[in-house]
């Protein structure tokens, strides 16, 4: 388990880029005018490894600014547990949630994501956004957003959707020569597009592509 005390100073701003195949747990209180970033990767290593990732954020002073970004890709038997709690604890806060999952074989991916806004915190301005494939039928996703407003002078929202890849568009590559695999790839490597390009590191995205391909092979 991971504690963190953002303040204002040499720890105003931190980005967290975490790749996980198992247990991560953080636990983070932001002061004013703290900005956290925090890339969050749950790759399948071709075993069966789970990761069970809890982000706990407490925004406890104003104008604090909180991103998270997260992919998973798992197949077989791994399991994906992914829990994120964004409490905005005083006004003028700003937080976005991007997480995306693509599931597999016998997988099973879970997300909850807890985003609550304190009675005395207006202006806050909060969005959390999950977005799913499943890859085979058998594969598993369960998806929880679960947003508490207490307060009415704030701009908040959330989506969350699952469904399997775009069969239309499968074919259409495949009319133009592209073999399935690569098209399925190729396909699922722009789904994860914004997810990766919020890391703005060209040699980190691309060994995260990698890693991505491997893992849906």
């Amino acid at each position: 388990m991971q504690e963190l005390h953002l303040i204002q100073g040499e720890h105003k701003h931190l980005v967290i880029v975490c790749l996980s195949d198992d247990t991560a747990q953080w636990h983070i209180t932001q002061e004013a005018d703290s900005v956290l970033t925090i890339h969050l990767f749950c790759l399948d290593k071709g075993e069966d490894t789970d990761c069970d990732v809890l982000l706990d954020i407490n925004q406890v002073g104003e104008h604090a600014e909180t991103y998270i970004y997260g992919l998973g890709v798992i197949s077989g038997k791994q399991q994906i547990k992914v829990h994120t709690h964004v409490r905005h604890s005083v006004p003028n806060g700003k937080s976005n949630q991007l997480l995306k999952f693509a599931v597999k074989d016998n997988a099973r991916a879970e997300f909850v994501g807890e985003l609550i806004v304190a009675p005395n915190a207006q202006h806050t301005d909060a969005r959390q956004t999950n977005r799913n494939v499943l890859l085979s039928p058998t594969a598993t996703m369960h998806t929880q957003p679960q947003l508490e407003i207490y307060a009415d002078d704030v701009k908040c929202s959330h989506g969350a959707t699952t469904g399997q890849i775009d069969e239309s568009a499968l074919f259409y590559m495949q009319q133009r020569g592209i073999a399935p695999d690569e098209a399925r790839r190729l396909l699922l490597t722009a789904f994860f597009h914004d997810v990766l390009t919020t890391l703005g590191e060209p040699e980190v995205e691309e060994r995260i592509q990698r890693k991505i391909a491997d893992a849906l092979a």
